[in-house]
């Protein structure tokens, strides 16, 4: 006989999947689900409670004729109430419920009773180790021999009436005219309700050819078959003549009749096991004795009746002193009633609670908890007991106090990073307001840092900017504040009496940090532009007064560096320049003044092109190329980034497909798409027309979006970007590393290929702290099976250290600047000469 299974439980063979729909899905719809998860069934929700379930079995019960099929309510048709059962339980418990509800699903749900998968009696029997038993049962004893068989030209509405007069799960199918046998299953019934059209006739809609079996062979030659196969029915024939139909349900009954069996031997094996359960209890105990967490248990008064040693290593109280006496012992006093009663309503009606506690130990230190309560009720017995399981977690909360700290401060100076200075102006406005006081913000920006960067190197570089923080706070008074927002930018805010005292500290930066600093053996100059706005004269909130200030420190770059401007009105002239901006900006697009430019890619390991990305250039009569960083931030503004987006796309495809038509092969065609086209959820519907209008396959293309783009709405960047890989549109994140990196997205995303951003490569080999984070990005990669690509390699030596990591591919100078079109395709005609 097989191996008993008594030990397994449900958790052990249950799929950890739960696909459900709410109560007013239509069928169509929950039959397209429960198709796209692969699943025979799906459950039925109402008010975020599982209120039904409706399986294929249930094709059966459908009316076929009634055109309004589709739009059926899924809660008129389900079975209610859904049968559940813990994950915790034994399989043989599982196997008595369905055996007792007569059902072959059931709920699966976790500790803390929520639903977290789903069993079904397949799931039992497969998990029993029979196929043995079914070498020695013979095909001819199980399958169905009085099978209907239908014309081909039948049609499928009538086919399906005849299955649900019949009873029958399958029907057989004939064409005459191919001398060939088909088959329409239950499961096919699914595909019916989608494509419910009364003009089918059976053939089009039958599986053929049929995989045939001897009613001499065993079953277990059958089960073989039809897994090797991957299907569910087999027609048995016998000199070439159809005797029946043997399906997977046949095998599955076989074994559960063998399951049973085991089955009453495993329970009657329990009864003997109960009889040593002294022995167990001794065993639990020692179990508790030796864990690490503190363990204590009361009774359903609160009156403490067992602790573990680890109990009195965390608390320091010795069992003697605890037994028999109430938790309330270890109370620190930091916990109101309040705190109490929501922790018992829990544990009443769930059977257990977790959370954080501060409890005080016996020498009177306080430390902080994570405890865990479960509520234990007694097999046939109303007596109830509880389980305090607890860690201390104190020296982790203050490590986690401390990662919030340095959230707060800039990691290079030490100063407050932008976070925490527009905490203190907002604070300080506030502040200002009610005192009626004058603030004054200012913008510091050094002058020609790149430079030092480029001849001294980006460690030289970091450590003037420490010399620059510590000069700065040397100035300042108690309570003003300097933070460092980013790169060579400082900014301080200050409470002033007059103009005046603002012009005067002014002054004293310029003098302090025109006497040069000692780096690595020189004397390095370090001059600084600064611009200053006043609270209330430049602006009355944070928004104005950063923004005004920022015009006034470039006022100072422009009239020579090294200097000191307070805002003024005339400073407009950046202002106007941009808004004159902003109009150009509106007639190019309308007018398709922009262009792309093309940057090929290169794989590391074949040295051929691997890709190509699309770059957007925009070159103005009047004012001349401008950046892309100014105005697509400009479009951002103005509301016409998305509009901008569907530009680029469609050149995109008018490339694409020109490429076709030349027979240039250079791989994915790489575009660059916003935040807020992902967010609004139109992102894959613009991608799918663009790819139609230019007959594309979606392999040819590959998006690429920054980590930013998933921060406002995580399911809708998920789905929009599920649907893109359904069109096999490859997706690359953009600039990792410099945003908000979550490593989870690279699990819960479909993301094909990480860029390294071209800062950290800038840095390598020469940089430790880089090279390891470039190292370190493309190890992750690798075991993730995701490509790489290393933007912005200009050096030989870059290219050499990307190389030996095992970098994917690299993209810049070092390869190939960005072309226009006609430079491209010179590019590409030198790479493949004829």
């Amino acid at each position: 006989m097989p191996k008993s299974s008594r030990y397994q439980k449900v958790c052990d063979v249950f799929t950890n999947k739960v696909i459900s729909c709410v109560k007013h899905t239509h069928l169509i719809e929950a039959v397209r689900l429960m198709r796209a998860h692969n699943v025979s069934a799906i459950f039925v929700q109402e008010h975020r409670s599982i209120c039904g379930i409706w399986t294929e079995a249930d094709c059966m019960k459908l009316d076929f004729n009634n055109p309004q099929i589709k739009s059926v309510e899924i809660a008129s048709v389900m079975s209610s109430p859904v049968i559940s059962i813990s994950s915790q339980r034994l399989l043989s418990d599982a196997a008595l419920v369905f055996h007792q509800y007569s059902v072959r699903h059931l709920l699966v749900t976790d500790e803390s009773a929520l639903p977290c998968g789903v069993i079904s009696i397949t799931d039992i029997v497969r998990n029993q180790g029979l196929d043995h038993y079914l070498q020695f049962r013979p095909v001819n004893e199980q399958y169905s021999k009085n099978i209907s068989i239908v014309p081909a030209n039948m049609g499928v509405s009538e086919a399906v009436k005849l299955m649900y007069e019949r009873n029958e799960k399958v029907i057989l199918v004939f064409n005459k005219r191919q001398n060939e046998h088909g088959i329409i299953t239950q499961r096919d019934l699914l595909h019916l309700i989608i494509e419910h059209e009364s003009k089918h006739f059976c053939w089009d809609f039958a599986s053929w050819p049929l995989y045939q079996i001897s009613p001499k062979n065993s079953l277990f030659d059958a089960y073989r078959l039809m897994s090797d196969n991957n299907v569910r029915h087999l027609v048995v024939t016998d000199t070439q003549e159809i005797k029946g139909v043997l399906s997977l349900e046949h095998l599955i009954n076989e074994i559960e009749s063998a399951y049973c069996s085991e089955l009453e031997k495993v329970l009657a094996q329990r009864d003997i096991a109960l009889q040593h359960s002294q022995r167990n209890l001794y065993l639990a105990n020692k179990i508790i004795d030796a864990s690490l967490d503190g363990i204590m248990i009361t009774q359903q008064d609160g009156v403490i009746i067992q602790v573990n040693p680890a109990f009195t290593t965390l608390t320091g109280y010795q069992e003697y002193e605890v037994i028999g006496k109430q938790p309330k012992i270890l109370s620190s006093g930091k916990h109101g009633k309040s705190f109490y009663i929501k922790m018992w309503q829990s544990i009443a009606d769930k059977g257990v609670w977790q959370g954080e506690i501060c409890n005080r130990k016996k020498n009177g230190d306080l430390y902080t908890e994570w405890l865990s309560i479960i509520q234990i009720r007694e097999p046939n017995c109303s007596e109830v007991v509880y389980a305090a399981i607890f860690s201390d977690i104190t020296e982790r909360k203050n490590a986690e106090e401390k990662i919030v700290q340095l959230a707060y401060f800039d990691e290079l100076t030490g100063l407050p990073n932008r976070r925490l200075f527009n905490d203190r102006l907002s604070m300080a406005l506030a502040a200002a307001h009610r005192n009626n006081d004058m603030l004054a913000v200012m913008f510091i920006d050094l002058d020609r840092f790149k430079e030092i960067n480029d001849s001294l190197g980006h460690s030289a570089g970091d450590e003037l900017l420490k010399m620059v923080a510590k000069r700065l706070q040397a100035l300042l008074c108690e309570g003003d504040t300097l933070a460092r927002l980013g790169g060579d930018e400082f900014v301080v805010l200050c409470e002033v009496d007059n103009i005046a005292s603002v012009i005067s500290l002014a002054d004293q930066i310029l003098n302090h940090l025109n006497i040069p600093f000692q780096l690595e053996g020189l004397e390095v100059g370090a001059t600084a532009s600064i611009g200053a706005a006043i609270y209330p004269e430049d602006g009355l909130d944070s928004e104005t007064l950063l923004k005004h200030a920022d015009i006034a420190m470039y006022r100072s770059k422009e009239i020579g560096r090294n200097s000191f401007q307070l805002f003024k009105s005339s400073m407009n002239a950046r202002s106007l320049e941009r808004l004159a901006m902003m109009s150009r900006f509106q007639h190019a697009l309308e007018n398709d003044e922009f262009e792309l430019y093309f940057q090929p890619k290169q794989c590391l390991k074949t040295q051929t092109i691997k890709g190509v990305e699309a770059l957007l250039r925009w070159y103005d009569p009047t004012l001349g190329m401008i950046s892309p960083a100014q105005f697509i931030p400009l479009a951002e503004e103005l509301g016409l980034i998305v509009k901008l987006d569907l530009w680029v796309l469609n050149n995109a495809g008018m490339q694409l497909a020109l490429w076709q038509q030349k027979g240039i092969k250079a791989g994915r065609l790489a575009v660059n798409v916003s935040a807020c086209h992902l967010s609004q959820g139109k992102l894959s519907k613009s991608v799918e027309q663009m790819l139609k209008r230019y007959n594309l396959s979606g392999d040819c293309l590959e998006i690429e979006l920054t980590e930013s783009s998933f921060i406002s709405s995580f399911s809708q960047a998920k789905k929009q970007l599920q649907q893109l890989k359904k069109m096999d549109v490859h997706i690359a994140l953009d600039d990792f590393g410099t945003g908000y990196s979550a490593l989870s997205y690279l699990t819960k995303l479909p993301i094909d290929t990480l860029k390294i951003d071209a800062s950290f490569i800038a840095k390598i080999p020469d940089e430790y702290g880089n090279s390891e984070v470039v190292a370190a990005i493309i190890a992750m990669a690798t075991s993730l099976n995701l490509c790489v690509v290393a933007e912005g390699v200009e050096k030989q030596t870059q290219y050499n250290y990307l190389q030996s990591l095992g970098c994917d591919v690299i993209q810049g100078y070092y390869y190939c600047r960005p072309l226009a079109q006609r430079q491209w395709f010179e590019f590409y005609a030198q790479l493949t000469p004829a």
